[in-house]
């Protein structure tokens, strides 16, 4: 059977996900920003395609992805060269959001920034933020020291920065949260937090996404 019980309650998370903002614009369609006929079947279809989509990439996410993430993590939390682990977080971190589809938008929406200059900063940042984040795990240091330390940085870059920047450069690191790089990240780091018991174990998954 096509809908098997997994990608049945996939299916399920992902229509109670894009409900509400569907009811939102069909409240609006029909008060204050009248739609055409057309435009709204084109919508309610896309939503209809979104849902199944999304239900889908979940799906296999769970098959694929977290099971990949966590098998790289492991085996990366074993190995006995130092700068293994350090080239491979940098490697992953460029090429997941080099494919990641909310970048891919987002470049479309900024024509003042060639796309290709736009995707590689980005995919640049979050493979050196990711080596942050392992180097974190292996200094043992706590995750709040880290995170204080980076919003005080972008703080101190935003009154530098011109005003017309800061909202593309917020947004830039908002669209790396996406649908490619949380499953895949957050697996990795179960997987290198598995082979440990300390007590900061925990909130190293956390950790890698956060920073």
């Amino acid at each position: 059977m096509f809908f098997t019980e997994p990608l049945r309650e996939k299916t399920r998370a992902s229509l109670l996900s894009v409900l509400p903002i569907t009811g939102i614009v069909l409240v609006l369609s029909i008060s204050i920003a009248p739609l055409s006929p057309g435009t709204l079947v084109l919508f309610l279809f896309g939503a209809v395609l979104l849902v199944v989509g999304m239900g889908l990439f979940t799906r296999g996410a769970d098959i694929a992805m977290i099971p990949m993430g966590e098998g790289i993590g492991v085996e990366m939390s074993k190995s006995r060269r130092p700068w293994l682990p350090v080239f491979v977080c940098f490697a992953l971190g460029l090429l997941i959001t080099l494919a990641e589809p909310d970048l891919q938008v987002l470049a479309e929406q900024l024509p003042s920034i060639p796309n290709l200059v736009l995707i590689l900063t980005v995919a640049v940042g979050v493979g050196v933020f990711l080596v942050l984040a392992e180097l974190r795990m292996l200094l043992k240091i706590p995750l709040s020291y880290a995170l204080l330390a980076c919003y005080l940085l972008v703080f101190i870059l935003a009154a530098f920065s011109p005003d017309s920047f800061i909202p593309a450069a917020f947004d830039s690191g908002g669209v790396t949260t996406g649908p490619i790089t949380v499953p895949f990240i957050m697996a990795l780091g179960i997987g290198m937090a598995a082979v440990r018991s300390d007590k900061n174990s925990a909130v190293d998954s956390f950790g890698l996404i956060s920073l």
